[in-house]
């Protein structure tokens, strides 16, 4: 054996010692009290009047120490707690490397015990939150010990906890064994006998079917900095032995999927823990009995997963690219394969913002694509493989591809989509994180939501930039068509009830073809504004309310009003509010009764209409239909609610009105209004941003305008990405001059030559 393969053998086998089982020993919990040798009274209880304690600073040598120049020292009350609880006093002194208590502080005094001081030692400082009665408490957490330590006293508490805090600090970093061997491996990589050498020498490399009793690497004693309220974390070294456990239980799980969620789900939420992790699973795929055997490939499975969701650090990173390029030297073998798998995840993956769903984690463990479904506007779906890596800008560019929509100078987005609900899709998500969200919110519903709840992506118009110059016969001219009816159905696209009914009928001419009285007709909801009917039901129905003659005699009559106070008057109020109640129950019943007859008119009278389209081919109708919500000065804008402050000599006040997002410029609609009170070309604008958290402010010229909306970052990306189409189309690309200026609003976009913002994040790009 060459003479460095020794010293490695003695270096490794010297750092694995420390491994054994009182490494991990429990932490042991003390309390004490800090108290002032005056504040005793002989017999060792506490004076009733004591004086303000002060720590004291004394020469070591006092103690028959040597080394050290000065020490803390503090008289304290030791809790032995029995069947009751009874104060045993001690001297505790503070020196450079440990906090120990004595019998007393003569010299030669018994030591009875000590908490060495490292940089993994932790402090919990006195608050509100610890303080008992009249103590207040430190907490010092070692690794064998724990002491809890009292004072009366605030400022004495601060003082301790100051000066222990003040040790640690000065305390070099701790380093495990592992990252010890980690750093031999780096350093010897080139050079296998050495390394082979080093595992073959130290097992806390390897594979072991034993418990682990400490982490891998190093974590703060007791530190509550990672803990999650609410989620049942302990102590991220609790954690990081539980995960341990857990791995091993894959070996003999009958379905691995939930453990593996676990381990992915803790990694998540506690992000120290992903380091340790790497480290515990290259350990277990390390000179494995029978690595090939199921059980022993569990592991591999889940480093899968991990390469997946979560990124090492850089020095575990190359430990575990070091490691993987070892086990592909056995070709053709399942562990060659995952190696390989796991080496091409790890150049692509991102911080996932969600653990991987069930089904993703089915499709990692073999190493496959997901199938994914998205939808666009009208019946027609695409299915598309997608990775874990596959960002939504990226489904967008081979929808186009597959659609035929590479040359549309219009641009493309995803849409997260329910019955009620949608939002674009920032370009950089990735699609597996919202196929997550869907599978969380799928498990959590009820029956009865069930199909509102029911989650899908959709591929869609996002930025209108030319209308005119599509063909009547693209797909995409279905796109617009089927999203102009999603705004009328809305409500977002203002016209008068006949326009209204007319787009109603040439819907249903342009889905069922000629009328006939066997053709099954769709809900009303889905061809008609309900807020219409709504409207004139409630202006029709009268609004004097009958007041009842229990409140009438209760007003009228002063032999009543006498009795308010006594019993006649709980009564009186009983009657009173069951005919308020009555009256109100009768009140909906006459309305709904009345929005059923509004609604069998208005459907009547959009049949009749229907039968007077005999002959439309579905071109004809979609033409027609587009023909009459072109009428609209607004037409292809997107419409946000917004609450538009206006300030005057009187003060400030809001109007809720339609805030359009069009490719030309934003404008401000009263809601169901078709004219806009004001518009503002792109031109016009210097600046807009987000000015706080629910508030968009656009600066045209000299006048700031300010919205209140819970859509500020879909008018943020939307307004940005028309930005940038302009750009493209007048040639300018990324060399337009676009900067952004210094501002204390979060989020704002200055223009020095307007239109010219600075892009965020956009949820989609052109081909």
């Amino acid at each position: 054996m060459p003479l460095q393969g020794v010293c490695w053998f003695l270096c490794c086998r010297q750092g694995f010692s420390l491994l054994g089982r009182d490494y991990g020993e429990k932490e042991e919990e003390e309390s004490f009290e800090l108290r002032n040798k005056e504040d005793l009274t002989p017999n060792g209880r506490v004076s009733e009047s004591s004086e303000e304690m002060k720590s004291l600073i004394i020469d070591k040598n006092k103690m028959g120490q040597e080394e050290e120049p000065e020490l803390l020292v503090k008289w304290l009350l030791r809790e032995v707690r029995g069947n009751w609880i009874k104060q045993r006093r001690y001297w505790f002194v503070l020196t450079q490397d440990s906090l120990d208590y004595y019998t007393g502080p003569e010299k030669g005094a018994r030591r009875l015990g000590t908490l060495v001081l490292t940089n993994l030692c932790s402090v919990i400082w006195p608050d509100k939150q610890t303080y008992k009665e009249t103590y207040w408490s430190i907490t010092v957490y070692g690794r064998k010990h724990c002491y809890r330590l009292y004072t009366k006293h605030f400022n004495e508490a601060v003082h301790w906890a100051c000066a222990i805090q003040k040790i640690i600090d000065s305390k070099s970093p701790v380093e495990t064994p592992t990252q010890l061997l980690i750093r031999d491996i780096e350093e010897n990589k080139f050079n296998p006998e050495v390394v082979e050498h080093i595992y073959q020498h130290n097992p806390i490399l390897k594979y072991t079917q034993g418990p682990l009793y400490a982490p891998l690497l190093p974590f703060p004693y007791g530190s509550l900095e990672h803990t999650h309220s609410g989620k049942g974390y302990g102590s991220v070294r609790e954690e990081a032995v539980k995960l341990f456990n857990c791995l091993q239980q894959l070996e003999s799980a009958r379905e691995p999927v939930p453990i593996i969620q676990g381990v992915l789900q803790t990694c998540l939420d506690l992000r120290p823990l992903r380091d340790e992790v790497y480290c515990q699973l290259v350990k277990q795929t390390s000179y494995t009995p029978s690595p090939n055997t199921a059980a022993h490939l569990r592991y591999w499975q889940l480093l899968t997963c991990m390469s997946c969701t979560f990124l090492p650090g850089p020095i575990v990173l190359k430990y575990l690219r070091f490691h993987l390029k070892i086990q592909s030297q056995s070709p053709e073998s399942e562990m060659d394969n995952y190696a390989s798998f796991i080496s091409e995840a790890l150049e692509k993956t991102k911080c996932r913002e969600c653990v991987p769903s069930w089904e993703e984690i089915q499709m990692l463990m073999n190493r496959q694509e997901m199938l994914c479904t998205v939808h666009y506007p009208g019946p027609g779906s695409c299915q598309l493989y997608i990775s874990s890596h596959t960002t939504a800008n990226e489904v967008v560019r081979r929808m186009q591809e597959k659609l035929g929509l590479q040359e549309s100078k219009n641009t493309f987005a995803l849409y997260e989509q329910n019955a009620l609900w949608e939002q674009p899709v920032t370009g950089s998500a990735l699609v597996a994180d919202i196929l997550t969200r869907f599978e969380k919110v799928t498990c959590f519903s009820t029956k009865e939501s069930e199909s509102k709840s029911q989650w899908k992506l959709c591929f869609k118009l996002y930025c209108l930039l030319d209308a005119d110059s599509i063909s009547v016969d693209s797909i995409e001219y279905l796109f617009l068509f089927e999203q102009c009816h999603e705004m009328v159905v809305r409500g977002q696209l203002p016209a008068c009830e006949e326009d209204l009914q007319a787009l109603a009928a040439l819907r249903l001419q342009s889905l069922m073809g000629d009328f006939s009285t066997h053709a099954p007709c769709p809900p009303l909801d889905e061809l008609f504004p309900g807020h219409m009917l709504e409207t004139r039901v409630l202006m029709s129905i009268s609004a004097p309310q009958d007041v009842p003659p229990c409140q009438v005699a209760a007003q009228g009559c002063p032999t009543t009003q006498r009795f308010h106070t006594g019993l006649l008057a709980g009564t009186l109020w009983s009657h009173t509010a069951t005919a308020v109640h009555k009256q109100k129950v009768e009140q909906d019943m006459r309305l709904r009764t009345r929005l059923k007859e509004e609604a069998a008119a208005v459907m009547t009278s959009i049949l009749e209409r229907w039968k007077g389209l005999a002959g439309y081919s579905r071109r004809d109708s979609m033409a027609a239909y587009l023909t009459i919500a072109r009428q609209w000065s607004g037409f292809g804008c997107t419409l946000y609610e917004v609450d538009f402050y206006i300030q005057s000599s009187t003060g400030s006040f809001s109007q809720k009105l339609w805030l359009g997002v069009a490719a030309t410029s934003v404008s401000l609609y009263k809601q169901g209004e078709s004219e806009a009170l004001e518009s503002f070309p792109y031109g016009q604008i210097c600046s807009y941003g987000v000015s706080d958290s629910n508030t968009f402010k656009i600066t045209a010229g000299d006048r700031d305008l300010l919205f209140e909306t819970t859509k500020l970052t879909e008018i943020m990306q939307l307004m940005n990405a028309y930005f940038s189409a302009i750009h493209r189309q007048r040639g300018k690309g990324e060399d337009a001059d676009i900067t952004i200026a210094d501002s204390t609003e979060v989020g704002f976009r200055h223009l020095r030559s307007a239109p010219t913002p600075t892009l965020l994040e956009l949820p989609s790009h052109p081909v």
